[in-house]
């Protein structure tokens, strides 16, 4: 099978196409015919030679030489002891704990895959699993968002701010304050947005307006400049960014949850719990999967890689595996 393999870390540059053998399901696992994958945070890390992912990934070159953990396919083979999903099935999931998904074939355990409704492309599938998850489990689980709350979404423009704002105009909220650069902007009113802030232009940690619930996605900002934006009795959840603040944070969030009338949180990632929400979602018309106009292939992930680290994308980057 053709895959996209990083024997090294050096970033977009060390992607490169191979031939491998077609993987083998064990027995709780199926064989996946990979039609779409996409990109996300994580697979940008794991090409990175900072320390701390050598740590995580392995010191001197990756454990695993496969990213992609999005995946959106069909199924082509069964282990003996699989009982939820049959040969033909078209199936979608978050394979985050063993990645592989820059592959025309990875295998799965079940569990970590769901049907995928029959009116749901395979591309727009691949958008969902980590970025839905994220913003379902922080404006819902974290966030106990309600009706009449006023929200505010930081570096909207990707995945998780899209699909946080469609979740959150599904729970009954309307006012909804969006942050990120100025050609992202007239996409995230398309979907509801109501308040546009170019974070060129305005610091929205400094304009005096403050919020019930504010959920990031950069963490680009001091913990306190975030706090003075909310109001008392407020949430602050991220949900990614840049490692050292998110560390920051963690460190902090006990005590400032103790003493401040004001809550810190960090979404732990509980991969594909919610996604039979999201195919809820789709299939009642309350859901779109934003894709960005630049389209790919296996035969060019390092330009995905590289668009994807620019910031420039609308929504999430899919590549196309056929």
């Amino acid at each position: 099978m053709k895959a996209v393999i990083y024997p090294e870390y050096k970033g977009p540059d060390s992607l490169r196409m191979a031939e491998l053998a077609k993987p083998e399901p064990l027995d709780n696992e199926v064989l996946v015919k990979v039609h779409a994958v996409s990109v996300n945070d994580w697979d940008f890390a794991l090409l990175q030679p900072d320390t701390f992912n050598r740590l995580m990934s392995g010191l001197s070159k990756p454990k695993r030489q496969i990213i992609g953990s999005d995946i959106a396919g069909r199924i082509e083979s069964v282990g003996r002891a699989v009982t939820e999903f049959k040969i033909g099935d078209e199936v979608y999931g978050d394979l985050s704990e063993r990645w592989g998904g820059f592959a025309e074939y990875v295998c799965a355990p079940e569990q970590s895959l769901v049907l995928k409704p029959a009116s749901m492309s395979f591309e727009e599938a691949a958008a969902i699993p980590q970025a839905a998850m994220l913003a379902v489990q922080g404006l819902i689980d974290k966030g106990n968002l309600q009706r009449g709350q006023k929200l505010l979404i930081n570096g909207a423009g990707g995945g998780v701010g899209t699909f946080g704002i469609q979740i959150a105009q599904a729970l009954g909220v309307n006012d909804i304050t969006v942050v990120d650069k100025e050609s992202k902007l007239d996409m995230l009113r398309s979907l509801g947005a109501t308040h546009c802030i170019d974070y060129t232009k305005e610091d929205f940690t400094k304009n005096g307006q403050t919020y019930d619930l504010i959920l990031d996605a950069k963490t680009n900002r001091p913990t306190s400049h975030y706090l003075r934006a909310l109001k008392p009795g407020g949430n602050y959840i991220t949900v990614g960014g840049e490692l050292s603040r998110l560390l920051k944070i963690f460190l902090s969030m006990q005590w400032i949850n103790r003493v401040s009338k004001k809550k810190v949180s960090i979404v732990a990632l509980k991969a594909n719990k919610d996604l039979l929400y999201m195919n809820n979602l789709y299939e009642a018309g309350k859901l779109k999967c934003v894709i960005d106009e630049h389209r790919y292939t296996l035969e060019n992930a390092q330009e995905a890689m590289r668009y994807f680290g620019s910031g420039d994308h609308k929504g999430k980057i899919v590549i196309s595996v056929m």
